[in-house]
């Protein structure tokens, strides 16, 4: 005689291969899923790290030559840019007399521009870090404020382009000296107290110039040397690069030059 649950147990016995079936579906489907998250987590993991990795740049402080003006490194400011700088670690100080060029020099109210870029600089950058680039008399005036803040450890890259690091023969030679500020014990005019206090003192970690023959200021008395050596040129400098431009072209034709120098 049947067990009268025998019908019962071949119907639930005759299904178990099905549902075995379903649980296996579902738990594979519960792994593909797991697998799909951690993949989706690893790739934005590596998204992140990448962004923040090519974010993470020094900050640049680009300081503009007598009575220039910021705009006067736009084309650098666009090739930073283009390497994925932020507006906010690309710092233009705006300083000096835009009307008396002859009026300005190294102290007091042309320094307070540069020096707070230059602590701002230090203060907001990701890496600790930065850059300095400067132009013509923006070389001396950079260098000036780095040293007297004593930032130069803390400098990795500093690029003078058409500067007067040596002096300018246009302003003669210190105490004899054309009466102006520019050309004064804190000018250009060659071994002049401010000169003699940044000669041969360390900037940056990495320092370059950026040089001409046919620079009309730095030369404009006939020859670009200052006993024997270029005026643009750095002492210590890590590498000098010489090219057929004149004083504002050295600037503006360099842009990817300048951000190479500080990458």
């Amino acid at each position: 005689m049947a067990h009268p649950d025998s019908t019962y147990v071949q119907v639930i016995g005759a299904g178990r291969p099905a549902m075995l079936r379903h649980q296996h579906a579902l738990q594979q489907g519960r792994l593909a899923v797991r697998r799909s998250i951690r993949s989706l987590f690893a790739s934005a993991c590596l998204a992140l790290s990448a962004t923040t990795s090519s974010a993470c740049v020094d900050s640049v402080v680009l300081v503009h030559g007598n009575a220039g003006s910021p705009a006067d490194f736009d084309n650098t400011y666009v090739e930073l840019r283009a390497r994925n700088y932020s507006d906010a670690q690309i710092l233009r100080p705006n300083w000096g007399s835009k009307t008396c060029p002859a009026c300005n020099d190294h102290n007091g109210s042309e320094e307070a521009p540069v020096a707070s870029a230059l602590s701002l600089a230090l203060a907001t950058s990701c890496t600790g870090k930065i850059d300095v680039i400067g132009h013509s008399m923006g070389v001396t005036l950079a260098a000036r404020e780095i040293l007297a803040l004593g930032l130069s450890a803390r400098v990795d890259s500093f690029v003078g382009i058409a500067g007067a690091y040596r002096g300018l023969l246009s302003c003669g030679v210190y105490p004899f000296h054309v009466p102006t500020s520019t050309c004064g014990s804190n000018g250009l005019s060659i071994t002049s107290p401010l000169l003699n206090s940044l000669y041969a003192k360390r900037l940056a970690t990495r320092e370059y110039s950026i040089k001409s023959y046919i620079d009309e200021i730095v030369c404009s008395t006939g020859t670009c040397l200052v006993y024997g050596t270029h005026a643009s040129s750095i002492a210590g400098e890590n590498a000098s690069y010489t090219l057929p431009y004149y004083h504002y072209q050295l600037l503006w034709f360099t842009p990817a030059l300048q951000a190479n120098l500080v990458n």
